[in-house]
Parts: C-alpha cells; structure tokens; sequence
C-alpha cells in the first residue's frame, strides 16, 4: 500500500474517533484539557492496536488466502466504507457523559473494531505494519484532540457528512486495492 493510501486509510479509521470525541467536547463541560487528551490517548492507542493483532493473526494464514487477497482487501474495505455510510443517516447515538476507565475502554474499543479488519487488510497486501500502525495512531490520537476541541467550540455540528466523507475514502481504497 503506498504512503498515500495509507494516509487515506488513517484518515477514514480516525473519523470514528474524531466523531466521540466531538460529541463529548458537546457535552463535558470540566477538565477539557484532561478529557481531550485521555480521548486521544486510549482512541489512538487502540486504533494502533488493532491493525497490529489483526495484521499478526492474519500471516500463519496468508499463503492460503493470498491468491485471493486482493478480493479479500476489496470486499474489507468495501464493507467498511458502506457501514460508515449506513451509520452516518442512523439516528445520533447517545454520548455517555463520563470518562472513567470502563467508558474510555469501551470508546476506545468500539472506535477501533474497523482498525483490525484493515490490519487483515495490511497483512495481505504486505505493507509495512509498524509504519502503519504508527501513522494510524498518530493520526487518530490528533483527530481525537481536534475532534473534541470542535464540539467544546462548535456545540451542536452534525458530523454525518465527516462519516459519509470516511466512508467514500475506505470504497475509494476497496476499488483502488483492484489495480
């Protein structure tokens, strides 16, 4: 995968992130400093995370699916794109209004799901899994700190359009990991 796909990759996996962590600059109104950082620190870490199991469960298999990896990438990411486009015209889910370890574990859990399918995704098309999981860290840890900073500004966005935005990346990799 080339760096600007990886870029793009990134990007649409930070959007989940981006999303919680705006929603709950909406509506915690103490520590903002503190809680835009704690976001950060568990979305991004688990977005690193999950690429990294998903990418090392993979490779006992991957001389058995790699003659079909490239369908296998599509289908993924094609899957992935679609969800994001489905969730965002779903009605708004509840923001739970605390931040203490349970509720950040499951945030972090819950935003990074995706991250591991595109680490099966990484491990097919054999790109390098520590750059990768560096930059989708990296990028989900800054999208996270942005994200909560806008609601605590902006209040009352809807943030439908940054995931139909995420989704048309993950089709536009689907498609592009054919050629």
């Amino acid at each position: 995968m080339s760096l600007f796909s990886l870029i793009l990759l990134a990007i649409a996996l930070s959007i989940d992130a981006c999303v919680v962590s705006f929603a709950h600059g909406l509506v915690l109104e103490q520590n903002r400093f503190k809680n835009s950082l704690l976001l950060a620190c568990f979305t991004g870490g688990f977005q690193a995370l999950m690429p990294l199991i998903g990418y090392f469960v993979t490779q006992p298999l991957f001389k058995y699916v790699q003659p079909a990896s490239k369908w296998i990438v599509f289908a993924i990411f094609m899957y992935l794109g679609i969800k994001f486009i489905q969730e965002a015209f779903e009605d708004d889910k509840e923001v739970p209004e605390c931040l203490s370890f349970k509720c950040l574990l499951m945030v972090a859990v819950a935003t990074s799901i995706d991250a591991l399918a595109a680490g099966v995704s990484l491990s097919l098309t054999s790109t390098n899994i520590f750059k990768s999981v560096i930059l989708i860290g990296v990028t989900t840890f800054l999208f996270s700190v942005c994200g909560y900073w806008s609601g605590c500004c902006l209040k009352r966005i809807s943030t439908k359009y940054m995931e139909i935005f995420a989704g048309l990346i993950l089709i536009f990799l689907s498609v592009k990991s054919l050629f």
